[in-house]
């Protein structure tokens, strides 16, 4: 029983990992972290990423452009990428760290201690993974909510708002802590296996003498 849940949340936990994983390079590299509509001319529509900004026009052309220099850009911004490259990087690592621990993994089955080993490790780098994908995601939609309600700016000027990929990336933070914490969790419960104690076997010349003996005392209860 123990060993079906296990491997259940083995799977969920992997699976989670995986789906975190890919969610947030998606985050990372969309242009969607803000949206910003104009009200002078509402058949565009602005979003902006952490590497270009974009315009949308009502016809279907987008023209997007680079951010300038690195040093130039935001606090926000700067930290951003780091994190989120930081977060790919660990949760591509997690998963391969992740996947020989798994049961069923025929490469490991014989090496219970090593296979609680790659789960403990695996699942500590997906975890930092979704601290590294959350951190930034909500600090920038925390500076979002700021200026959007900042009193010194004109009611006139435009306002940045949450984008699609600010909520893709709590998504993919959660999925990626969750899968970790499943992977770990379930290392705990693993019971490393302990090898057989070997069989007491006679020297073969001792084995051959009493087997002489006993042959040597039937023959005499024969002849008797």
């Amino acid at each position: 029983m123990a060993g079906s849940w296990r491997a259940k949340a083995q799977a969920g936990g992997m699976l989670l990992a995986l789906l975190g994983w890919v969610s947030s390079c998606v985050t990372t590299f969309v242009p969607l972290w803000k949206n910003l509509n104009l009200d002078l001319n509402e058949l565009e529509v602005w979003t902006m990423g952490l590497w270009q900004v974009c315009i949308a026009r009502e016809e279907g052309a987008v023209e997007c452009r680079a951010h300038g220099s690195f040093l130039a850009l935001p606090p926000e911004l700067r930290i951003s990428r780091l994190l989120m490259c930081l977060s790919n990087g660990l949760g591509l690592l997690g998963c391969l760290l992740g996947a020989p621990g798994l049961e069923g993994w025929r490469p490991c089955e014989d090496k219970p201690r090593l296979k609680q080993r790659l789960l403990l490790a695996g699942g500590a780098a997906l975890g930092t993974a979704g601290l590294a994908t959350l951190a930034p995601v909500s600090w920038v939609a925390y500076n979002t909510v700021l200026d959007f309600w900042d009193d010194t700016v004109p009611d006139i000027v435009p306002r940045w708002e949450f984008g699609e990929a600010t909520f893709l990336g709590w998504f993919a933070g959660a999925f990626l802590a969750a899968g970790g914490l499943l992977l770990a969790c379930s290392a705990r419960t693993m019971r490393t296996a302990t090898p057989p104690a070997p069989a007491c076997h006679q020297p073969p010349a001792v084995q051959g003498l009493a087997e002489g003996h006993h042959l040597h005392s039937k023959n005499a209860d024969l002849v008797i």
